[in-house]
């Protein structure tokens, strides 16, 4: 065994006694329902209502009849599609708004359970997971990339490579909250770029948390088809939302 294997081991140990300690002293309570034991429960967890067909088949909103829906009829995609595990609905809304909102930093790893259980429910025929970039200075603000988080998770289950680097977001966008959907396009159009071909030929999932428009999605779809050259780009979020205020986050105590 390395040294550098060996400290990482020790750091690891280290990490989780800390965090037993913690927990010993201040018990993790579920986001959803409040019970003491975890932060998202096995109940809330069982709650959450798996998104299944018919959807369309592009965007994967929930429809009558499936195949694909007359608004991806009128609009060209760089998407080959997109999946959600769920609906934006309670109690999935608070888990996923304390994982991107309040440092919920441990809500990944039963989130992405959330993605795996959906890949095998509709496979997506994809070589590499990508997670959608935040810009550096929203990342400093933050301190972590949410996309990021569930992609290791789901790489893990799934046995899967994550690619965090290849899509670079070159300018910071105004937050998608409050915006139409027209302006949501036009905030993030063009703010990714993926140099050098880095992904040519190459079947891609992009990995995030929530799905309104499909906005972000999109833009990062195109510059993985146009700099990146890839050969297919899909979507894989936890949740699907209805409208476009869904996603909005909660006020702060």
């Amino acid at each position: 065994m390395s040294l550098r294997s060996l400290i990482t081991g020790v750091r690891s140990q280290l990490a989780a006694l800390a965090q037993g300690a913690l927990d010993l002293l201040f018990p993790p309570r579920c986001v959803a329902c409040g019970r003491f034991g975890s932060l998202f429960c096995a109940s809330c967890l069982a709650q959450v209502e798996p998104l299944l067909p018919p959807m369309c088949e592009r965007c994967g909103r929930p429809t009558p009849s499936g195949g694909i829906c007359s608004l991806c009829r009128r609009m060209p995609s760089a998407l080959d599609g997109i999946r959600s595990a769920a609906m934006f609905e309670e109690p999935l809304r608070s888990a996923v708004h304390h994982f991107k909102y309040n440092n919920a930093r441990e809500l990944a790893a039963p989130l992405a359970l959330l993605l795996r259980d959906c890949w095998h429910r509709l496979p997506l025929p994809g070589d590499v997971l990508l997670p959608v970039p935040l810009h550096e200075r929203r990342l400093r603000e933050r301190g972590y990339n949410q996309a990021a988080l569930l992609a290791r998770e789901l790489g893990q289950l799934l046995d899967m490579p994550v690619i965090e680097e290849a899509v670079q977001r070159e300018r910071q966008t105004l937050p998608q909250v409050g915006l139409s959907a027209r302006e949501r396009r036009q905030n993030v159009a063009g703010a990714f770029h993926c140099p050098d071909a880095a992904m040519r030929g190459r079947r891609v999932v992009l990995i995030d948390d929530v799905c309104t428009t499909g906005a972000t999605l999109e833009a990062c779809a195109t510059a993985l088809r146009q700099d990146g050259q890839a050969a297919a780009v899909w979507a894989l979020t936890v949740a699907r939302a209805r409208r476009l205020d869904d996603a909005t986050p909660p006020p702060t105590s």
